[in-house]
């Protein structure tokens, strides 16, 4: 079957990225409270109950990262060999694959947590019930969904990053549109956070929290 265009877009626009980005973002978590906050607190959720965390969209493997220093047996997944070097150069004690949210290699009910910090944006909205049927397919009952994403409607199209020529699509929601889908999926939603823009940054930021149910 012939990859999905905005899988294959995105993939060669954040290789071409990848170094620059890597670059760009070094200090942008120290600047990020919640989302850290967020983060430690999905990671408590997750060891309540016991379970490996998967990173999709892993990126550069800062969130793995974070997440490894709070304890937790995590690895990470993305689409982006570019983005995968740079993680495994930056996080060489953290395991990182080249996988897709669309179709996850991974056995059924075998995690205890996904996290999935700001890479849902690059995803149609017609192919979200299936990134999230797959996340419940793949979290054990109990285990906890950490999802992060970009605020407003419509859709912003990138042609350059970085002095780079790309192809990237970011993709715009409300809080509203991803708790119905994850709860569509069969996945429980109870905790909800929203904040403004900060000055570096085009949109409003939400990040939800969901469970399989036991």
């Amino acid at each position: 079957m012939k990859e999905p265009s905005f899988l294959s877009a995105t993939r060669s626009s954040y290789d071409a990225l990848a170094e620059d980005y890597a670059v760009h973002f070094r200090h942008e978590w120290a600047g990020k409270p919640l989302e850290r906050a967020m983060v430690a607190l999905f990671g408590e959720l997750v060891r309540a109950r016991g379970g490996p965390v998967l990173d999709v969209g892993c990126g550069g493997g800062r969130v793995a990262a974070y997440l490894r220093d709070l304890g937790l047996e995590v690895s990470g997944i993305d689409l982006s060999p570019g983005m995968l070097a740079v993680a495994r150069r930056d996080h060489p004690d953290v395991e990182f694959r080249e996988g897709s949210m669309t179709d996850l290699d991974v056995p059924d009910t075998s995690l205890g947590g996904i996290v999935a910090m700001y890479s849902t944006i690059h995803v149609p909205l017609t192919d979200l019930p299936g990134v999230f049927a797959g996340f419940h397919r793949a979290l054990a009952p109990g285990g906890e969904c950490l999802v992060a994403f970009q605020t407003g409607e419509g859709t912003l199209h990138l042609d350059e990053g970085f002095g780079h020529e790309i192809s990237l699509d970011f993709h715009r929601r409300t809080p509203e549109t991803i708790a119905d889908l994850l709860e569509e999926a069969g996945l429980e939603v109870h905790i909800r956070t929203w904040r403004a823009r900060d000055e570096d940054e085009r949109t409003p930021r939400a990040l939800l929290i969901a469970r399989r149910p036991e």
